[in-house]
């Protein structure tokens, strides 16, 4: 199984080599957005020491990094429990009927709801797929019918109640 495990992770290595040509990055730019993904609060000093370069080039490369898109942007990851918005739940919702102008006032709407910090449309029996972070089962239900009820394309919605984050990467591997 390991030596199966090893393989594929070596596919993927060379897939990703092949993605990024020299002309877009290479392994010192993927390097620094490693390493942000772990800490964006680094300095550019700091992170010049952990990718073995000097602050200006290092600098240089965080700018066209940021120009050209690969870093959107620099957050800081909150504890939801701590904020007594640890309740999760993945809200599958199927419209009414689907056409451009339906789909624009719902990504709308959805866009200026606060407890949906996610939202994805997707294939399949659902049309989206949202990500909301409630106090708990009480305020889901009344946000059910108070915000999510009153948009009138929505069809269908199926709750699923997150019991136990196993794995939650706000990175991606690069």
């Amino acid at each position: 199984m390991q030596t199966e495990n090893n393989s594929t992770h070596s596919q993927a290595n060379r897939h990703l080599k092949e993605l990024y040509s020299m002309d877009t990055l290479d392994k010192t730019d993927l390097q620094i957005l490693r390493i942000l993904q772990n800490n964006s609060k680094l300095t550019t000093k700091e992170l010049a020491a952990q990718v073995h370069l000097s602050t200006t080039p290092v600098f240089e490369r965080l700018k066209r990094l940021e120009t050209e898109g690969y870093i959107k942007k620099y957050v800081a990851v909150l504890d939801a429990a701590k904020l007594h918005r640890g309740f999760i739940v993945f809200c599958s919702v199927k419209l009414t009927r689907l056409n451009r102008d339906i789909a624009n006032e719902f990504t709308r709407r959805i866009r200026n709801i606060p407890e949906v910090t996610e939202c994805y449309n997707i294939s399949g029996d659902y049309d989206y797929l949202l990500k909301i972070h409630s106090p708990d089962m009480k305020y889901y239900q009344e946000f059910l019918i108070n915000v999510l009820g009153t948009i009138d394309s929505l069809g269908s919605l199926r709750s699923t109640f997150v019991m136990d984050e196993i794995k939650h990467n706000y990175g991606i591997y690069v």
